[in-house]
């Protein structure tokens, strides 16, 4: 009876831990996503309830700084005036490398319209590099130590640490979408295509 128990739970576990990951390594539920803000500087519409520190747009929050897998530092105002998609990864997440493909995809054929994937890797750099040189990652990856993860996903609103977590900023700065667990080409076509020139 108890082996026919487990058979049953495997496929709900399985699925669990293809929705999300959270900062421990556990599965959870992925949120559906909601509809798109309109233009008008309203608050993003998100898959989260928590909205990042008080602002709607990135270029008004402080900034951060990290190395990318050469140790390069940068702040996302690197990318200042492109669409961003920031997605928070981590090389144990297999809903991070189920979504990583699409977004290399994504941006081959979207980074001359002005769309700019960013990578931020919760996890130890030599796993992250290695992660990126098997997916073929071809957007910049930076590095966040999980020791200090927590500030920085709280300050995009993601107090909970589930990964992946992306946050889409237009070219003007505006948080247009927050989106919790695995993103897919309908959330992409809905949040994202819209900004691109």
């Amino acid at each position: 009876m108890a082996r026919l128990a487990a058979l049953l739970l495997l496929p709900v576990a399985l699925l669990a831990t293809l929705a999300a990951c959270d900062g421990k390594q556990e599965a959870s539920a992925a949120v559906s996503p909601a509809k798109a803000a309109d233009d008008k500087g309203q608050a993003p519409k998100t898959a989260t309830k928590t909205l990042p520190e008080k602002t709607n747009n990135a270029w008004e929050m402080n900034p951060f700084f990290l190395k990318d897998l050469d140790g390069v530092k940068h702040s996302l105002e690197d990318w200042k005036g492109k669409v961003i998609m920031m997605n928070f990864w981590a090389s144990w997440c297999s809903p991070c490398q189920y979504e990583i493909p699409e977004f290399v995809h994504y941006q081959e054929q979207y980074g001359n319209r002005n769309l700019q994937i960013i990578g931020i890797g919760v996890d130890e750099k030599r796993k992250l590099a290695n992660v990126a040189r098997s997916l073929g990652i071809n957007y910049p990856v930076l590095v966040l130590e999980p020791s200090s993860s927590g500030h920085l996903m709280n300050k995009w609103g993601n107090s909970s640490g589930i990964i992946p977590y992306t946050v889409v900023i237009a070219s003007d700065g505006r948080i247009k979408y927050i989106h919790r667990g695995q993103m897919d080409e309908e959330a992409f076509n809905t949040y994202v295509k819209p900004l691109l020139d």
